[in-house]
């Protein structure tokens, strides 16, 4: 039997990390729609827009500082490289970063959207996305970082599953 090539193994890898990106970003219409089914009638364009503004946020946050936060080269508490992702490498875990970027991007939006149901008809939408800037930006990366990005916790042998470690299935 003849080896997969290296570039074969590194396409389905990505089209892995993609297919599960989208996945998870599936996930903001399962909470919009589960947040739209517990609204009243005249609030449901509201938690709609919500989500839809969420996700949107969430990606420009994650963008400019997100990522660099979380996967950045820094210390034990957080990254500092990769701002606007500038300097990230050719490749993470064996796949495009950009792949990977997307990826961590759709959990960094599902964590800001999880409250919005919580908050429904209870919070002004600027108090609400002020929120959803902050977890996107700082609260969900630099936890993430602890964790996974090399910080505190990994080094004193905290064990989570890695999005790293579940990505790559060649």
């Amino acid at each position: 039997m003849e080896a997969i090539s290296g570039d074969i193994i590194t396409a389905i890898n990505t089209l892995w990390v993609l297919v599960a990106g989208f996945f998870v970003f599936f996930m903001q219409l399962g909470f919009g729609m589960l947040e739209a089914g517990l609204v009243r009638t005249k609030n449901v364009a509201n938690i709609l827009l919500k989500n839809v503004l969420d996700f949107s946020i969430a990606t420009i946050a994650f963008w400019i500082i997100g990522y660099a936060l979380m996967y950045g080269t820094g210390n034990g508490f957080a990254g500092n490289t990769f701002f606007f992702l500038k300097g990230i490498p050719e490749t993470t875990a064996g796949v495009p970063t950009l792949a990977f970027w997307f990826f961590q991007l759709c959990f960094a939006g599902a964590a800001a959207t999880i409250v919005a149901g919580g908050v429904t008809e209870r919070t002004k939408f600027v108090a609400y996305f002020i929120y959803s800037i902050v977890i996107s930006a700082f609260v969900y990366p630099i936890v993430g970082h602890w964790i996974w990005g090399g910080g505190f916790l990994a080094t004193k042998g905290f064990l989570d599953i890695s999005p790293v470690q579940v990505l790559c299935i060649v």
